[in-house]
Protein backbone atom coordinates (compact mmCIF):
# COMPACT_ATOMS: atom_id res chain seq x y z
CA UNK A 1 0.00 0.00 0.00
CA UNK A 2 1.26 3.51 -0.75
CA UNK A 3 2.26 5.44 2.34
CA UNK A 4 -0.61 7.44 3.85
CA UNK A 5 0.62 10.86 4.85
CA UNK A 6 -2.38 12.26 6.72
CA UNK A 7 -4.33 11.22 9.75
CA UNK A 8 -7.73 12.50 10.80
CA UNK A 9 -5.96 14.66 13.39
CA UNK A 10 -3.72 16.17 10.70
CA UNK A 11 -6.73 17.25 8.69
CA UNK A 12 -8.66 18.58 11.68
CA UNK A 13 -5.69 20.45 13.15
CA UNK A 14 -4.34 21.89 9.90
CA UNK A 15 -4.03 25.67 10.02
CA UNK A 16 -3.43 27.65 6.86
CA UNK A 17 -1.42 30.85 6.95
CA UNK A 18 -3.31 33.91 5.88
CA UNK A 19 -1.90 36.14 3.21
CA UNK A 20 -3.05 39.62 2.33
CA UNK A 21 -6.09 38.37 0.48
CA UNK A 22 -6.89 35.44 2.76
CA UNK A 23 -5.43 31.96 2.83
CA UNK A 24 -2.39 31.13 0.75
CA UNK A 25 -4.02 29.38 -2.21
CA UNK A 26 -0.93 27.38 -3.11
CA UNK A 27 -0.65 25.99 0.41
CA UNK A 28 -4.33 25.03 0.44
CA UNK A 29 -4.01 23.42 -3.00
CA UNK A 30 -0.97 21.38 -1.93
CA UNK A 31 -2.79 20.22 1.20
CA UNK A 32 -5.87 19.25 -0.78
CA UNK A 33 -3.69 17.38 -3.28
CA UNK A 34 -2.30 15.29 -0.41
CA UNK A 35 -5.83 14.57 0.82
CA UNK A 36 -6.91 13.51 -2.67
CA UNK A 37 -3.89 11.20 -3.03
CA UNK A 38 -4.61 9.64 0.35
CA UNK A 39 -8.24 9.01 -0.49
CA UNK A 40 -7.23 7.46 -3.81
CA UNK A 41 -4.86 5.20 -1.87
CA UNK A 42 -7.65 4.27 0.54
CA UNK A 43 -9.99 3.45 -2.33
CA UNK A 44 -7.39 1.23 -4.02
CA UNK A 45 -6.77 -0.59 -0.75
CA UNK A 46 -10.49 -1.03 -0.10
CA UNK A 47 -10.98 -2.45 -3.61
CA UNK A 48 -7.99 -4.78 -3.20
CA UNK A 49 -9.32 -6.04 0.14
CA UNK A 50 -12.81 -6.57 -1.29
CA UNK A 51 -11.34 -8.61 -4.14
CA UNK A 52 -9.33 -10.63 -1.62
CA UNK A 53 -12.47 -11.28 0.43
CA UNK A 54 -14.31 -12.55 -2.67
CA UNK A 55 -11.38 -14.77 -3.66
CA UNK A 56 -11.20 -16.27 -0.16
CA UNK A 57 -14.96 -16.88 -0.08
CA UNK A 58 -14.74 -18.75 -3.40
CA UNK A 59 -11.80 -20.83 -2.13
CA UNK A 60 -13.66 -21.59 1.07
CA UNK A 61 -16.77 -22.71 -0.85
CA UNK A 62 -14.80 -24.95 -3.23
CA UNK A 63 -12.81 -26.40 -0.33
CA UNK A 64 -16.02 -27.21 1.55
CA UNK A 65 -17.52 -28.84 -1.55
CA UNK A 66 -14.40 -30.99 -2.05
CA UNK A 67 -14.43 -32.12 1.58
CA UNK A 68 -18.11 -33.09 1.56
CA UNK A 69 -17.72 -34.87 -1.79
CA UNK A 70 -14.68 -36.83 -0.63
CA UNK A 71 -16.42 -38.16 2.50
CA UNK A 72 -19.09 -39.94 0.42
CA UNK A 73 -16.75 -42.47 -1.28
CA UNK A 74 -15.46 -43.60 2.12
CA UNK A 75 -18.99 -44.56 3.17
CA UNK A 76 -19.65 -46.22 -0.19
CA UNK A 77 -16.37 -48.18 0.01
CA UNK A 78 -17.23 -49.39 3.50
CA UNK A 79 -20.65 -50.58 2.32
CA UNK A 80 -19.08 -52.41 -0.64
CA UNK A 81 -16.55 -54.16 1.62
CA UNK A 82 -19.32 -55.21 3.98
CA UNK A 83 -21.37 -56.63 1.10
CA UNK A 84 -18.36 -58.55 -0.25
CA UNK A 85 -17.73 -59.99 3.20
CA UNK A 86 -21.37 -61.10 3.47
CA UNK A 87 -21.21 -62.68 -0.01
CA UNK A 88 -18.03 -64.59 0.89
CA UNK A 89 -19.71 -65.92 4.01
CA UNK A 90 -22.76 -66.95 1.99
CA UNK A 91 -20.72 -68.63 -0.77
CA UNK A 92 -17.85 -70.17 1.19
CA UNK A 93 -19.45 -70.44 4.60
CA UNK A 94 -18.32 -68.98 7.91
CA UNK A 95 -15.26 -71.30 8.08
CA UNK A 96 -13.54 -69.47 5.18
CA UNK A 97 -12.84 -66.46 7.36
CA UNK A 98 -11.68 -68.72 10.23
CA UNK A 99 -9.15 -70.50 8.01
CA UNK A 100 -7.17 -67.27 7.53
CA UNK A 101 -6.55 -66.84 11.24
Amino acid sequence: MDQIRLTVEDIVNKEFKKSMRGYNEEEVDRFLDIIIEDYETFMKEINRLNEEIERLKKNQDSSYNRRSASSQPINVNYDILKRISNLEKAVFGPQSSEGNE
